[in-house]
């Protein structure tokens, strides 16, 4: 599963992306976030007019045929399992695949005190994707068109084993075409674990708990729990995250 990420450093979408519409003017590009969160708006790389490009869409899927918004919530995650075949996913993961960029992202440890996040990245620090679907959607209140996506998900490594029985999938650099526009049987090989020696991850502050929190100060490493009980975990929205 993946219910919060981080992206840190997003002036380097352009160039780590190789986008042409990525305009330093474009300024809600650029912001660092410490805690993305389901709901929000976050940057997303699909192909338009056989071109990547760099859009804002709103992190939980709303299909075409949805009658309300709030589905969204509870489709923040695809697995990798079912995309080919769920109605909800199918259409996008036939023609609508994207990449998300991030360069980590968090899970949650029970122990004796309580939950410890951790926050998992490559082991360079450096950013990745996470391979997305994404769909347009029609407000049938307002005729506002609203775009969304989602991330896929897929069997845990070693790794991330100890948090969850899933993880994001994370698409190689050197695979980001054959995920956008190789066919659904090309894009479907690359469903599969990324390489656990290649990750790591590390404990944090309690802070991350409540998705209200984002600033640097999130991502610093911590020991683990230093004795302390951890505070309250109040995700945003509640029903849609790993803590």
């Amino acid at each position: 599963m993946c219910g919060r990420f981080t992206l840190t450093q997003p002036a380097s979408i352009a160039a780590r992306f190789d986008l042409d519409n990525f305009a330093p003017t474009e300024s809600e590009f650029y912001e660092p976030r410490f805690n993305v969160a389901p709901t929000q708006r976050i940057v997303v790389i699909p192909t338009l007019d056989g071109q990547r490009v760099a859009r804002r869409m709103r992190w939980g899927l709303v299909p075409s045929w949805a009658r309300d918004i709030k589905i969204g919530a509870s489709l923040i995650n695809a697995r990798a399992e079912s995309i080919a075949s769920k109605p909800a996913f199918r259409a996008a993961f036939n023609g609508r695949r994207c990449l998300i960029p991030a360069d980590g992202f968090y899970e949650w440890q029970s122990g004796p005190r309580g939950k410890q996040p951790y926050r998992v990245t490559l082991v360079d620090g450096s950013m990745f994707a996470f391979a997305g679907l994404w769909e347009r959607w029609r407000n049938p209140t307002t005729d506002e068109w609203i775009e969304s996506c989602c991330i896929v998900t897929c069997e845990t490594n070693e790794l991330t084993s100890k948090f969850h029985d899933r993880m994001p999938v994370i698409v190689a650099t050197e695979d980001y075409d054959t995920w956008l526009t190789g066919t659904p049987e090309q894009a479907s090989t690359l469903l599969k674990p990324y390489p656990a020696d290649e990750m790591r991850a590390y404990p944090v502050g309690s802070q991350v708990n409540n998705a209200k929190n984002d600033s640097a100060e999130l991502v610093a490493e911590q020991n683990e729990r230093d004795g302390q009980p951890a505070t309250p975990c109040t995700p945003a929205p509640a029903d849609s995250t790993d803590c």
